[in-house]
């Protein structure tokens, strides 16, 4: 086993280039890439059908490729919210456990390779692939809005997809982060895979069903304002904080927030909100990011403190010839 003689970041480089590699010529990588590719055209397809369909002048016309939809297809957005957990999970989920059902971690460590770098190393190597296909998607989208709808985005729009895009890339970080944790605390690639899998599917539908009960457990609503029809201010705070312990409803604010410029609230909406969007009056670009921010350090708090999380496991473990 190497000793501390140098930086601990001593052959980083060598293995994200050797994981870069590795995911971008995998046969699993493919895989996903023509899943993602093949979904996300069917939702560009309906969503430039919804636009052509509509007969009033759009100034975020652009932005309705993301978030248009025609039935039974959901919007881009909304695909893309759904597959990147599952491309993140992909990627992530042998990423350590695989060097020890292969026996290879024992000679990674015996080489001048520190565990902090192999295991930044895997998750920017990760990342990266990630953010490869990410922006790939990002270019198709405004490829075929320049050819098919035949009128260039503006500067607005370029910046909120953007800005879209990044959050989808935290988003993705944070469901890397899952999925390397788990690879650090179980052996079994299987187990990795299903208990990660396992943790999106109870964050993405389960917990928002069990957000609002959880939320009148602890702070009950008022029973006369039940009764005249309205809602507890207390309780409905508290459901939002507990929804937002989802990546799921992080991910999907910011793309409301982002590529609707007319949303002006992410909770309860107030008088003054009210008539802004009644009027039809889009936010300018700096307020949609302070409505979005809390949303984006969010998801950047979780992708650093789930792999903090693996770091500190991964260092703690044992290794064996």
């Amino acid at each position: 086993m190497s000793t501390r003689t140098g930086s601990p970041w001593r052959g980083l480089g060598a293995v994200f280039s050797k994981e870069l590699s590795d995911h971008l010529s995998s046969a699993r990588m493919r895989i996903l890439e023509w899943l993602v590719v093949l979904t996300a055209v069917a939702a560009l397809y309906g969503a430039l059908a919804d636009i052509r369909q509509t007969t009033s002048v759009d100034p975020f016309v652009f932005l309705r490729l993301f978030t248009d939809s025609q039935a039974p297809m959901p919007s881009f957005a909304a695909l893309l919210g759904f597959l990147i957990p599952l491309v993140a999970i992909g990627l992530g989920f042998d990423a350590i456990n695989g060097e020890y059902s292969r026996r290879t971690m024992s000679r990674i460590l015996s080489q001048p390779i520190y565990r902090d770098a192999l295991l930044l190393g895997k998750f920017l190597a990760g990342l990266a692939s990630l953010a490869i296909g990410l922006i790939c998607l990002w270019l198709l989208v405004i490829g075929s809005g320049l050819i098919l709808l035949g009128v260039p985005p503006s500067t607005e729009e370029i910046l909120r997809s953007l800005a879209f895009l990044c959050a989808a890339l935290f988003y993705a970080g944070v469901w890397l982060g899952v999925a390397m944790l788990c690879s650090v605390i179980f052996r079994s690639a299987s187990t990795s895979a299903l208990v990660a899998l396992g943790l999106w599917l109870f964050m993405a539908l389960l917990w928002p069903m069990l957000a609002p009960a959880v939320a009148q457990l602890i702070a009950p609503p008022d029973m006369a304002t039940v009764l005249a029809g309205g809602l507890d201010i207390h309780t409905v705070q508290w459901q939002q904080a507990l929804l937002h312990l989802s990546p799921s409803t992080l991910f999907n604010d910011a793309v409301i927030t982002l590529l609707s410029p007319s949303t002006r609230t992410l909770g309860p909406v107030f008088l003054s909100q009210l008539q802004g969007a009644l009027l039809g009056s889009p936010l300018p670009l700096s307020e949609s990011f302070a409505i979005v921010w809390p949303q984006f350090t969010g998801l950047i708090a979780a992708c650093i403190l789930l792999f903090t999380a693996g770091y500190v496991v991964f260092q703690r473990q044992e290794v064996r010839a």
